[in-house]
């Protein structure tokens, strides 16, 4: 994982999908999220699971995508609605759910869209 500046925000660059080395790119910002076994059960789903092959463009059934969608759920982002700052859920992405992959899943916050980055397993 690389982190470089650009003006307010920095260029996050990424390896993911384990063997199959794909680099996975996002300008945005680092935000530290909390969850009870992050990252330990993505890394779960997708070494282990999917055996570390790899799930870019996948059509993912309804069983992994709701394991999935449930993992990412326990991620924790702290949010501010102007007033109070609190622990708030992220989501799973629907509409980007065939970018996920090892290291890279894409999801909804409070600010916006992102994605959830992981040292990847190689």
């Amino acid at each position: 994982m690389r982190w470089s500046g650009r003006g307010r925000g920095c260029s996050i660059s990424s390896s993911t999908a384990q063997a199959a080395c794909r680099q996975g790119q996002v300008e945005g910002f680092l935000v530290p999220l909390f969850g009870p076994d992050e990252p330990g059960a993505l890394r779960e789903l997708f070494e282990k699971h999917f055996r570390g092959v790899g799930t870019w463009d996948y059509a993912w059934p309804d069983d992994e995508r709701d394991r999935l969608r449930g993992i990412v759920g326990a991620v924790r982002y702290r949010a501010c609605d102007g007033t109070v700052e609190e622990p708030r859920p992220v989501c799973l992405d629907g509409s980007r759910i065939r970018e996920a992959d090892e290291a890279w899943v894409p999801v909804l916050t409070p600010d916006g869209p992102a994605v959830l980055v992981w040292f990847d397993s190689d």
